[in-house]
């Protein structure tokens, strides 16, 4: 069994010379829900954009088994759907519905297979009910819902979340993080959210400096107040 996630040894810097990443390997089960966390800077975003090919290091990235080189960037796309932190960055049609339906009309479905696909990825985040409406006069909670609505529309096996919790009030919080308890998908998930991390992901890894400098049980982790410290987190 391979598994969903595999990268070796990856180093990436920016055209300014900024390393971002310095080596980082890490693997991810079928079904594994894997927070990532770390102070500002410390390459998790930039990691992520590498598992769909947006960004492209030295080293090996592998998704689903086949590896995230160009020729397979289609392959590669339709199986990890990427989040971004900022829902605007996501949601650009004049309605939710077209949001939603662009990958699976991009993918070259019928009609009828893309409106089931929209139904179903919106009622998945619970926002069937508002397909008709205009992207940007939604909440910040809502916009959250419907970016990961636009990726699951596409059957992803992994998602990949940047800092889905950032902004959202205690209620829209609480609700995105029953609606990642819930779904099936391997996740890879960024964030600042402590409480959330423990909460939902039995696993988490540490990044610092471009580097994963710590893997293991999220208790485990989350309680070691001198490994939070040395890393720019704080123990809660």
């Amino acid at each position: 069994m391979h598994h969903t996630i595999e990268v070796e040894n990856l180093v990436f810097s920016y055209p300014d010379g900024h390393a971002a990443l310095s080596g980082v390997s890490l693997s991810i089960a079928p079904g594994e829900k894997v927070a990532l966390v770390g102070p500002n800077g410390a390459g998790k975003s930039t990691l992520m954009l590498h598992l769909n090919g947006i960004l492209q290091g030295q080293g090996r990235v592998q998704v689903c088994g086949v590896d995230v080189v160009k020729d397979n960037f289609g392959r590669v796309r339709a199986a990890v759907g990427l989040v971004f932190q900022n829902p605007d960055d996501q949601l650009f049609s004049p309605t939710v519905f077209d949001d939603v339906a662009f990958g699976p009309i991009y993918q070259g479905l019928t009609k009828t297979e893309v409106q089931r696909r929209v139904d179903q990825a919106l009622a998945a985040v619970g926002m069937r009910e508002h397909g008709r409406r205009v992207s940007h006069h939604l909440s910040i909670g809502e916009k959250k819902r419907i970016a990961i609505a636009t990726v699951l529309s596409m059957n992803p096996e992994i998602l990949v979340l940047d800092e889905p919790s950032a902004g959202l009030d205690p209620r829209a919080r609480r609700s995105l993080i029953g609606l990642l308890h819930d779904l099936p998908q391997t996740m890879l998930v960024s964030t600042h959210d402590l409480p959330l991390v423990r909460e939902l992901f039995s696993r988490t890894l540490i990044m610092d400096h471009g580097l994963i400098v710590a893997d293991g049980p999220t208790a485990q982790l989350l309680d070691d107040a001198a490994l939070l410290e040395a890393h720019g987190l704080e123990k809660m």
